[in-house]
């Protein structure tokens, strides 16, 4: 235990007072690995659309990890679990084409 605990502090202390890593002054023009230059770096605004969108993704994408359990134990739940899951996927299809045709799948 007192291994893991000394390992533990001395990886980020290590880290801290690492004196090798100085930057150089001229570093901060020299370009990224992707070719930008560091220099031409601006905030841009995104449109609602795209955090729309990553939302949905999000909340389908979790639909996922509730409907994986229960088909698992579907076998055991037998006729309660196939009702619960139709109301749920018909809960979700509704909401699908709500999102649908209010055009937030739309990429504009």
């Amino acid at each position: 235990m007192l291994v893991f605990a000394a390992i533990a502090l001395a990886i980020p202390l290590s880290l801290l007072f690492d004196t090798r890593s100085k930057r150089r002054a001229g570093d901060n023009t020299i370009p990224f690995e992707s070719g930008v230059s560091a220099g031409t770096f601006r905030a841009q605004r995104f449109t609602i659309s795209y955090y729309l969108t990553a939302m949905l993704f999000i909340v389908f994408d979790i639909e996922i990890v509730f409907l994986y359990p229960l088909a698992l134990a579907m076998h055991r739940l037998a006729r309660f679990g196939f009702v619960e899951m139709t109301v749920f996927i018909a809960l979700l299809a509704v909401a699908y084409v709500y999102v649908w045709r209010k055009g937030a799948l739309e990429w504009r």
